[in-house]
């Protein structure tokens, strides 16, 4: 397919690099002029807009970090709506407020065009390899269409429900995963408080009932004091926001996810928001006095 691709981040740059890889043609855009070059010097080609983009696909991607930067990329001056024909589809795999992806599906649906809300999970790795899971909210026939493009990226896409249905899924995803991580930064806090390795506490629980994804992705990350960006604490924080608000709308309580949001945001005030969300432990660390690390050998030698 020829496809319009806007946002190429973290995320982006690497999910239009498996586009490529599978044979489709790319016509990319970002607010960067060296992100833009970058992918194009891989083989896409360089716009000058995101209408620009969008006048040359059959599909428009969009990868960007929150509800406003969608809106205005796709219904701003020289957006996305500007430039994509009638007949033919938007996917935003950005992850937003189900509330915005409802109102872009309705503006596109006034101008004759399909639109997926298509967020992912899996963080900067999964996108390199291509093995993100996505989640999408839209119509069976425009999933269907456009599914080999999912294919390309990720390692699943399910269908959830209408529009706005894939970024509520995503936000179910982003509560999941943050109180996993927050859980497993106070359960290592503890272990290293009472001079354990925490290294080996983690090898003791990951095959049990307490071993998933998260723990075995970013327990390593702690331990070995890693929190170079897969995501960052910035957008989890975002992702929790966007959850709370659907909820209040809903009238749902979600005390755990605010919790957690109150962790991020005193991060971020530290200066910490464009670390890993595995550095959620470094909260639990202040308030212990302590770091998740293996123990020196002076202490081990005298344990």
């Amino acid at each position: 397919m020829k496809i319009g691709f806007v946002g190429l981040g973290i995320m982006g740059k690497p999910m239009a690099r498996n586009l490529m890889k599978a044979g489709h043609e790319l016509f990319v855009y970002d607010i960067s002029p060296e992100s833009v070059g970058a992918v194009a010097a891989a083989g896409a080609q360089g716009c000058a807009s995101a209408s620009e983009a969008a006048a040359k696909g059959e599909v428009t991607i969009t990868m960007l970090p929150d509800g406003p930067d969608v809106r205005a990329a796709v219904l701003g001056p020289r957006g996305v709506l500007e430039g994509a024909r009638q007949g033919s589809i938007i996917v935003d795999m950005s992850s937003i407020s189900p509330i915005v992806a409802q109102k872009v599906a309705a503006a596109c649906a006034e101008r004759g065009i399909e639109f997926l809300d298509a967020p992912v999970s899996g963080g900067e790795p999964k996108a390199i390899d291509g093995t993100l899971a996505i989640m999408v909210g839209g119509k069976r026939k425009t999933f269907d269409a456009v599914l080999p493009l999912f294919q390309a990226m990720g390692s699943s896409a399910t269908l959830t429900g209408p529009a706005g249905a894939g970024n509520v899924t995503k936000l179910a995803n982003q509560i999941m995963v943050a109180c996993n991580i927050a859980a497993m930064g106070e359960a290592l806090v503890l272990a290293t408080k009472a001079g354990l390795d925490p290294e080996v506490v983690f090898e003791a629980v990951k095959g049990g009932l307490a071993g998933s994804t998260v723990l075995n992705a970013k327990a390593p990350m702690v331990i070995g004091r890693n929190f170079k960006p897969g995501f960052r604490i910035r957008l989890h924080q975002k992702d929790l926001r966007n959850a709370l608000l659907a909820a209040e709308s809903m009238k749902v309580s979600l005390p755990f996810t605010s919790m957690v949001q109150q962790m991020l945001i005193s991060l971020m005030n530290e200066g910490k928001g464009d670390l890993d969300h595995s550095a959620i432990v470094n909260f639990l660390e202040d308030m212990a006095g302590i770091h998740v690390e293996k123990p020196s050998p002076t202490s081990a030698a005298q344990a």
